[in-house]
């Protein structure tokens, strides 16, 4: 399974799962979105915005709209004055959430090290261990 994979992101880079997927939700603002709806379930735009630092409304609004577009979001209104938009991870969001956060686990053990690699980069133009 792992070869076919492979093999078809080689021979067709436009039908390869994997750049696929992270090219929609390797961003960021994508990755933090899932993670905040996860920790705390069903989110308004603005209780969702408070939670992201640094994300600008405009970017939060493209986020939730590919997440959404990619069924890892739902978006439910509510027809009142003013609107109500709730958004909530679906199934497949959901299921998305523990292979974030062994993402997440492994950059937060590694960053020390990561970051003393760069700094060395930066020093002397070359990478050692």
């Amino acid at each position: 399974m792992e070869k076919e994979i492979l093999k078809k992101c080689e021979n067709d880079r436009d039908e390869c799962p994997v750049k696929d997927v992270l090219n929609r939700v390797g961003d960021k603002w994508s990755m933090l979105t899932v993670i905040m709806l996860s920790q705390n379930g069903t989110l308004r735009f603005n209780g969702l915005h408070q939670l992201i630092d640094g994300v600008s409304q405009k970017m939060l609004t493209v986020t939730l709209k590919t997440l959404e577009a990619d069924g890892l979001v739902s978006r439910k209104v509510y027809a009142q004055i003013p609107p109500k938009v709730e958004y909530t991870l679906t199934t497949l969001g959901e299921s998305l959430v523990p292979p974030l956060m062994t993402l997440y686990h492994w950059a937060n053990k590694h960053m020390p090290e990561i970051k003393a690699s760069r700094e060395r980069y930066e020093r002397t133009g070359t990478i050692h261990q």
